[in-house]
């Protein structure tokens, strides 16, 4: 007998009472996603981690060895899905990210870990699918497709191509392609992205998409055609419109930083757009929103707020994003035959999960872990990624000119959007002082740098940033950058600037912030200069602390760590900087900061 076969008779036989339940819950509301009802007066009989019952009486289920769980009215509602989501944007390993995120209700999470892919390529990849194989809830992962996310745009620390994405469409555990990142040289008809999308086709899984442009003309539809079958990038009405007409599922998503449901949620509220072709999810969430706001409880919340009716935001978290991947008769909606992933909520509309059950196993309770995660260790290698060619000084973060003092030249200059991802290319007059151009407090421009870190060639890019509020003598420095991951620094003096970088380097990676010369909030990760294996309190902890140190420096901006880990995406409009230099994303190509 088979090992399905024999889950298919234990299911059977608990469904007809031949045979007793691991686990019953009696008396829920069931909240049926595949129907969209709510069924008071509902039990569910759960065996081998499996519903095989869901219906008014599972009295005949419960034999003597059988736990029992009164409901008593509260809701039954299927595990949260997070369709789309980078583990390593947290801070935190697979295990600890699971840690702080399952007992908020999420049973599965969709993963690409590109970010580690981007430090160490495909073996970076396989420890976070090993680590993602031992976790009591559902990780799925997506192969990473963009190593590096814009070839010849800046100096990567791995790459991946067709070859590595074949071998990795083998592994139990992968469930696709992560977000196609090129969209230029999918429209461009690029050899290696579509052989890359070409082999996961015939894979028969599903690839990620990622087309960040506003243009929705030519460009647009040959990225579709490509192949990509979501997109979480949009962030207009219009722009889910489209991508759901042309048979994209539109990823809305609402992260830590990332705010994009408000706008095109109302494809669905205000234009009556079917609501089963859109998808929930949170791209990136950093660890103290974890720890003090929630995961995809959070977004349920946030998108109830904004007018969905709680049904069709549970859909958007469940039955949505498991037939998107393929995954019904797994997962997705409380019905025989799929995993017993089940929340008990009192109250839909301050959605909040007081009890969290996984495979058909209790795994939270009011918010708290009831079960032991594993151990994982991660090799040496892992732990040694920041290389730099020499501690860096002072003059090291210094914008030369070639300007006689006192003349003003324009200056091309990244401009922050809060709470987005895109960039404005902003043309800013500056002054030339003693052949270079300094930060300046009073127009809130402040120096940017991006330091390699992969190969120790000692490059440092410099140019000019506006938006992030500094009023005090400060820098800030991080190894979270996507997606290539050097060092980037900002700061509005270069005598700190060198000792953030160098403090940072000191500690194998991580963020730190200082001010006036003084260490005031880091964070350390030594996992490729990603994550860290403490707990997530640990690391949200420590994390805030830098929150802390941004607010102190004058930045007041929602999460602003994570607005600085994105200007270095060199595939995100309008201007990004990478160690190459200054990359006007628009047209695909280098600019120099200074015209002088």
């Amino acid at each position: 007998m088979t090992p399905s076969t024999k889950l298919t008779r234990s299911l059977v036989d608990v469904a007809m009472g031949r045979a007793s339940a691991d686990l019953v819950i009696l008396g829920g509301k069931w909240v049926s996603v595949q129907s969209g009802e709510i069924i008071p007066h509902t039990d569910v009989a759960i065996v081998n981690g499996h519903i095989a019952f869901v219906g008014s009486d599972a009295g005949h289920t419960i034999g003597k060895k059988t736990k029992v769980i009164e409901a008593k009215g509260r809701h039954l509602v299927p595990g949260l899905l997070d369709g789309h989501m980078h583990v390593e944007s947290g801070m935190l390993t697979v295990t600890e990210f699971v840690r702080a995120a399952a007992v908020h209700g999420t049973t599965g999470m969709f993963i690409d870990p590109h970010e580690i892919a981007n430090v160490f390529g495909l073996k970076g990849v396989k420890l976070m699918v090993d680590e993602a194989a031992k976790q009591p809830i559902h990780v799925w992962v997506q192969m990473p497709s963009c190593v590096p996310s814009s070839p010849g745009f800046e100096t990567p620390g791995a790459s991946i191509g067709p070859k590595e994405v074949a071998e990795a469409m083998k592994w139990k555990g992968i469930i696709g392609l992560g977000e196609m990142m090129n969209f230029p040289g999918v429209f461009m008809s690029d050899k290696k992205m579509l052989d890359e999308m070409n082999i996961t086709h015939a894979a028969g899984k599903v690839i990620g998409g990622h087309y960040p442009s506003l243009d929705l003309g030519l460009s647009f539809h040959g990225y579709v055609a490509g192949g990509a079958e979501d997109d979480h990038e949009g962030t207009r009405m219009e722009d889910a419109v489209v991508r759901v007409r042309q048979g994209m599922k539109a990823m809305l998503r609402y992260g830590s930083a990332w705010h994009d449901v408000a706008t095109q949620v109302k494809a669905i509220t205000e234009k009556k757009l079917d609501s089963r072709r859109f998808i929930l999810c949170t791209d990136d969430s950093h660890a103290a929103t974890l720890a003090q706001e929630g995961h995809m409880d959070r977004v349920l919340r946030h998108a109830i707020c904004e007018g969905l009716t709680p049904m069709i935001a549970i859909q958007m978290m469940t039955i949505n994003t498991a037939e998107h991947f393929g995954l019904t008769r797994e997962m997705g909606m409380i019905a025989p035959g799929r995993w017993g992933d089940v929340l008990l909520v009192n109250d839909l509309m301050n959605f909040k999960a007081d009890v969290v059950i996984a495979r058909g196993q209790v795994i939270a309770e009011n918010g708290e872990m009831k079960i032991d995660l594993p151990t994982v260790k991660y090799p040496a290698w892992a732990k040694k990624s920041v290389r730099l060619k020499r501690p860096l000084k002072a003059e090291d973060f210094v914008l030369r000119t070639r300007a006689v003092d006192g003349v003003e030249v324009e200056a091309h200059v990244i401009g922050v959007i809060e709470n987005q991802a895109p960039t404005r290319h902003l043309k800013m007059k500056v002054k030339a002082e003693e052949g270079e151009v300094r930060a300046d407090l009073t127009r809130d421009l402040a120096k940017i740098a991006v330091v390699e870190r992969h190969r120790g060639t000692g490059k440092v890019s410099v140019g000019l940033v506006n938006g992030f509020e500094f009023t005090r003598k400060c820098a800030i420095a991080s190894t979270v950058v996507h997606d290539s991951h050097h060092m980037i620094v900002v700061g509005t003096d270069d005598e700190d600037m060198a000792i953030a970088a160098n403090e940072l380097a000191k500690c194998g990676g991580g963020q730190i912030v200082v001010l006036n010369g003084e260490v005031v909030g880091q964070v350390e990760l030594q996992i490729a200069g990603l994550m860290s294996n403490e707990r997530a309190e640990v690391v949200a902890r420590k994390a805030a602390s830098v929150l802390r140190g941004f607010m102190a420096c004058g930045s007041e901006l929602n999460n602003p760590n994570m607005q600085l880990s994105l200007l270095g995406l060199v595939v995100i409009p309008e201007l990004r900087i990478s160690d190459k230099g200054l990359v006007d994303v628009t047209n695909f190509d280098f600019i120099s900061v200074l015209d002088d």
